[in-house]
């Protein structure tokens, strides 16, 4: 029989309180929520979902996404563990989304922008079919409309269940930044926790401003695995964005709550002739939110959390 003395502690509701990843302490969720999830302890970045990027990095309701409808095909009736049309199917329901991106257009600070989020909620931003042909079809909106184009890169490398048509991705990347800077139109992209593989080796890395997030995780392939193919004890902190940037990879390292005014400098700096005009920003206290309907009906306000072991499209990427 249990005795109570005095008042009985009051409950506490569940999620009030998280550990972070990196310096593992406990947390207060509203904290990292307001500092832009990012662990108010170490300065530690968590992910972002879709939504959380376009809301955080957006002027409010200015976003309108493009190409929603566009979905992967199974050229190679793939089946690993499950066959890929029903992982597909399993990450359509938990993301809301058709794919690993979403692109569109919008403002930040009053500039027009072509605007791009990979999402590693779905196969860790794996590299595919659509994904190339998302961001290909978005340089041609920015050459149209005179628009400079951002990408904020997040993946896992090129998706394996496609195979070469995962692969070719790559080069049809590439052929979009080709057009970008054939046309006069600046491209800058975001390396956030991780960027590995074949998006690293393509366009995440091609842009005229490459900027990452503090401490994030940037290379081709894992540390471990370059170690044993070398035989060599790799630096400390070797592919993290400080080491990148000190060795020329990266341009800037911008923590997430400085990022839309370097954008701002940016954008201003290398306007677009025959771009359409700047608007007024709007008001620093105006909340965000999201315009042209729902990203991702399944996403949520907090940093993304799954019980599964994270979906990966290279081979390596598992010793990243």
């Amino acid at each position: 029989m249990a005795w109570h003395f005095g008042r009985r502690k009051k409950d506490i509701p569940d999620g009030l309180w998280m550990r972070c990843d990196s310096c593992g302490k406990t947390v207060y969720r509203k904290d990292v929520k307001n500092a832009l999830q990012v662990c108010p302890q170490c300065g530690f970045h968590f992910s972002l979902n879709c939504k959380q990027r376009v809301e955080q990095t957006l002027d409010p309701s200015s976003f309108e996404e493009r190409f929603p409808e566009i979905r992967p095909s199974d050229p190679l009736g793939f089946v690993d563990r499950e066959a890929y049309t029903d992982r597909l199917k399993r990450y359509r329901d938990s993301t809301g989304l058709n794919d690993a991106i979403v692109v569109g257009t919008g403002r930040i600070e009053g500039w027009p922008v072509a605007f791009g989020v990979m999402e590693t909620g779905f196969m860790m931003g794996s590299l595919g079919s659509v994904v190339g042909e998302k961001i290909y079809r978005l340089a041609q909106v920015a050459v149209a409309e005179r628009l400079p184009m951002i990408l904020v890169c997040a993946s896992g490398g090129a998706r394996m269940q496609e195979g070469v048509v995962a692969l070719m991705q790559m080069a049809k990347t590439s052929a979009a930044v080709a057009l970008l800077r054939d046309n006069g139109i600046p491209f800058i992209t975001v390396l956030t926790n991780p960027t590995t593989g074949g998006t690293t080796a393509s366009f995440a890395t091609e842009a005229d401003v490459i900027i990452a997030e503090p401490h994030a995780l940037i290379g081709f392939t894992g540390p471990r695995v370059i170690e044993e193919t070398i035989n060599q004890k790799l630096p400390e902190g070797f592919q993290k964005s400080e080491f990148m940037q000190e060795h020329g990879l990266v341009d800037m390292v911008v923590p997430r709550a400085e990022m839309r005014k370097t954008f701002g400098r940016l954008l201003e700096y290398l306007r677009v002739e025959g771009a359409p005009p700047r608007q007024a920003p709007p008001e620093p206290d105006e909340e965000q939110q999201t315009g042209g309907g729902v990203i991702g009906a399944a996403a949520e306000s907090g940093p993304m959390e799954t019980n599964e072991e994270p979906e990966t499209g290279d081979e390596e990427e598992d010793d990243s």
